[in-house]
C-alpha cells in the first residue's frame, strides 16, 4: 500500500515556503489518488474482483497494517493522506524565530520546504503585522525548523529549496568564503539527507558535499510548455542565445532538444564593482558569436537579480538584428529597480515575453505584467519528493529532452 498510498510522507512549510508547498501537496495528492485507482483497477482485472470490493480490500490491508482503532473513511473509497504537517512559526520581538511541530513525525520522511527568495509580507504566530524578510531571516527560519523536525524523531529529512541560497558564492577569485558549499555543510552536519533544487547557479557545488545528495532539477519542459503558445519553437528562423559562458551548457541543450543553432555572448566583467541594477551592473564590454540577423531570438539563464544581463543582452541583439528576443528565467528574483527597467525594456519593444517559474514567490503586480508568463514547477519537485520517498531513482525527471520532444509531437 506504500507506493499507492504513502502514510510516512510528510511535507513541513516554512513560513516563506507555503504557498510552493501548498502546490506541491496538491500535486501529492493527485499523483497517489491516480496510483490508488490504477492499482486497484489492475488488480481488479487481473483477480476478477469487482472494483468496489477491490478497493474495500485495498482498505482492510491499509488498516489491518496500521496501528489505528478508530475510523479513517469510508471502506469503499480511497482515503487521501494530508501529507502537510502542522507547524506553528513565532517570531519574537528580537528577531529570533522559533519552529514548533504540532504532529507526531517519529519515523516520517520529512520534506521541509522553503523559498528563501520570497519577499511578500508573512504573518508568523504572536505577530499583529505581517513581516517581508530578508534571504537571511528566512534562512534561519529554515535552520530552525530542520533542527525542530530531527528533535521530533524524523526518519529522513530533506530539504526542498528552489532557490539554492547564496549559489553565486561557489568559487573564489580572492579572499572570500566559499558560502554555497559552507551552507549545504551546515545542513549536512545538522542531519540533512538530501537537498532538491533547481537549475542551481554552478554544478560545482553539487560536489562540495561528503554524505548530503544534491537533486538539481530543471525547468526547460515546464519554461518551452508555457511558451507553446506563445512561440513556434519549430520555426526556422528561432536561434538559442546563451547571455554568457556561464550558461552555456543549459542553452546548448535548448539548442539541441529544439535542433536550432545556438550563438553566445561574450561579457568582460570588472569584479572589482558589485551589480546594484541594470543599467550599474559590473560587465564593462559584451560581444555577440553568432548570427542572429532577422532571427527570433530565445534566451535562459538560471536566475534574474537587478536583470543587467538579460537588458544588456536586449540591446546587444538588437543592434545585431535580432527581430524578436524572449528570455526565461528559471528563478525569478527581480531585485532592486529590476521591475521597472524590464517595464522600460518592454516599452522600447526590446522583447516580447520573459518567462518565470513559480519556484519564487512573486508579489501580484509582476504576475499580473503583460510580459511575464509563469511556468509551474510544483509538479516536477511533487513527483521528485515521490521517486525519493519510495527510493526510486529520479534520473527520468532529470532529462526532460524526451518530454520536449513529445510537446514538439503534439
Amino acid at each position: 500500500m506504500g507506493f499507492s498510498k504513502p502514510t510516512t510522507l510528510g511535507v513541513i512549510a516554512c513560513p516563506g515556503g507555503e504557498q510552493f508547498a501548498n502546490e506541491i501537496i496538491s500535486h501529492l495528492k493527485m499523483i497517489y489518488q491516480r496510483r490508488f485507482e490504477k492499482k486497484a483497477l489492475f488488480i481488479s482485472k487481473l483477480y476478477d474482483i469487482p472494483r468496489e470490493d477491490m478497493i474495500r480490500r485495498l482498505n482492510m490491508a491499509d488498516d489491518i497494517n496500521s496501528h489505528r482503532v478508530s475510523p479513517v473513511g469510508n471502506a469503499t473509497d480511497y482515503r487521501m493522506p494530508s501529507f502537510k504537517v502542522p507547524i506553528k512559526n513565532t517570531r519574537f520581538a528580537n528577531g529570533e524565530l522559533k519552529a514548533e511541530i504540532l504532529h507526531s513525525i517519529k519515523g516520517m520522511d520529512i520534506f521541509i520546504v522553503q523559498d528563501v527568495e520570497n519577499r511578500n509580507p508573512i504573518k508568523f504566530s504572536g505577530c499583529d503585522e505581517p513581516v517581508q524578510m530578508s534571504v537571511n531571516e528566512h534562512l534561519m527560519n529554515l535552520f530552525v525548523t530542520v533542527d525542530a523536525a530531527i528533535q521530533a524523531g524524523a526518519r529522513r529529512v530533506s530539504l526542498v529549496l528552489p532557490t539554492y541560497p547564496y549559489s553565486r558564492q561557489h568559487k573564489r577569485k580572492g579572499r572570500e568564503g566559499l558560502t554555497a558549499s559552507t551552507l549545504g555543510h551546515l545542513f549536512e552536519n545538522m542531519g540533512v539527507e538530501r537537498i532538491i533544487t533547481l537549475d542551481i547557479h554552478s554544478k560545482e557545488i553539487e560536489h562540495a558535499f561528503t554524505k548530503l545528495s544534491l537533486e538539481n532539477l530543471h525547468a526547460s519542459y515546464q519554461i518551452l510548455r508555457t511558451l507553446r503558445p506563445h512561440l513556434e519553437l519549430e520555426s526556422d528562423d528561432l536561434t538559442i542565445v546563451s547571455p554568457d559562458i556561464g550558461a552555456i551548457e543549459r542553452n546548448k541543450f535548448y539548442a539541441d532538444t529544439l535542433k536550432k543553432p545556438l550563438a553566445i555572448i561574450y561579457k568582460e566583467r570588472d569584479y572589482s564593482r558589485t551589480s546594484r541594477s541594470a543599467n550599474e551592473s559590473n560587465i564593462t564590454n559584451s560581444r555577440l558569436l553568432g548570427d542572429v540577423k532577422d532571427k527570433t531570438v530565445f534566451m535562459n539563464d538560471d536566475l534574474l537579480g537587478t536583470g543587467g544581463t538579460f537588458i544588456k543582452a536586449m540591446k546587444l541583439l538588437r543592434d545585431n538584428g535580432a527581430k524578436k528576443f524572449i528570455g526565461s528565467i528559471s528563478l525569478p528574483l527581480f531585485s532592486g529597480n529590476a521591475v521597472e527597467n524590464f517595464d522600460r525594456a518592454y516599452e522600447e519593444g526590446l522583447f516580447t515575453y520573459m518567462v518565470g517559474t513559480n519556484g519564487v514567490a512573486l508579489p501580484q503586480e509582476i504576475l499580473e505584467r503583460e510580459w511575464y508568463l509563469s511556468a509551474d514547477v510544483s509538479n516536477l519537485f511533487a513527483r521528485t519528493i515521490s521517486r525519493i520517498h519510495h527510493n526510486r531513482s529520479v534520473s527520468p525527471l532529470l532529462d526532460n529532452s524526451k518530454m520536449i520532444q513529445r510537446l514538439l509531437k503534439k
